[in-house]
């Protein structure tokens, strides 16, 4: 099946409000005084916000025919998964520490892949009430609005946004890095930086957040040298290469790719 561009601007709709309404579910269990966090068996957490996210965004993505995997919901063997050409990728809660930390610095992604490829990527930040989406053949916005506060038609929305990336002024070489997953080889990355430019300024923050900094303009690389999965990355490539952005393989410098045998990401670099 073809998606004619009029079904996917529905699709992108979809995924737009399925982002709002876990992100709805999600400050509802941030608002609490406590809340469990139980550990997987990668030794990642999980609250209950990262089960409600997961619940609503499946539902919201069910009706259409597209299998959907989530990092939730992700123990689908890859011989299932090698025969899908279209999938949603979703993480619907990338920042779990961050949220733990309550620094707001968390987000929900959804990606629609075709071939191994984004179609498209919707990044919401709940604390920050910020919404990210695009694609390559949609460009790529960015803009504050409140959750569930969509128009049904997708021309409207774009218009409520700005487009990416944003026209900044900035004098220094801006780097982006993880908050809670420092590396040695980003600090010597950022070392060789300092050697090579007269100005750099190194920003950490939490989840795809990094990647939508990339693609508003606003740093200009953001080198992953550890461990991520494809749920973490889906999403936010799907907006950066809908702003002009890359998102490489560090040692081949293709681009990264998905639905694939071993789902944790090769190290990759956006700028």
């Amino acid at each position: 099946m073809v998606l004619h561009d009029k079904q996917l601007n529905q699709y992108l709709l979809i995924a737009v409000r399925a982002s709002m309404m876990a992100a709805s579910a999600i400050m509802d269990v941030y608002s609490r005084a406590d809340f469990n966090v139980d550990m997987k068996s990668d030794n990642s957490p999980l609250t209950d916000a990262d089960r409600k996210a997961h619940q609503i965004i499946v539902d919201a993505l069910n009706p259409t025919p597209i299998p959907i995997l989530s990092e939730e919901g992700r123990h689908i063997p890859y011989g299932e998964r090698k025969g899908w050409d279209r999938l949603w990728i979703v993480d619907p809660l990338d920042g779990t520490k961050e949220f733990i930390k309550r620094n707001g610095e968390f987000t929900v992604n959804i990606a629609l892949i075709q071939d191994g490829t984004p179609v498209f990527g919707v990044i919401y930040a709940p604390v920050l009430k910020r919404l990210y989406f695009g694609g390559r053949d949609f460009g790529a916005y960015g803009c504050t609005r409140e959750m569930e506060e969509i128009p049904d038609d997708l021309g409207e929305l774009i218009n409520l946004c700005e487009k990416l990336p944003l026209t900044v002024s900035r004098s220094s070489y801006v780097i982006m890095g993880s908050r809670s997953h420092a590396t040695p080889e980003l600090a010597a990355f950022v070392e060789k930086k300092r050697k090579e430019v007269d100005a750099v300024e190194f920003i950490s923050a939490g989840s795809s957040l990094k990647i939508c900094r990339v693609a508003e303009g606003v740093a200009d690389i953001y080198p992953r040298l550890g461990p991520t999965m494809e749920w973490d990355t889906a999403a936010g490539q799907g907006i950066a290469e809908g702003a002009g952005r890359s998102v490489t393989v560090w040692e081949t410098h293709e681009p990264l790719m998905y639905n694939r045998k071993n789902l944790l990401n090769p190290w990759f670099v956006v700028q």
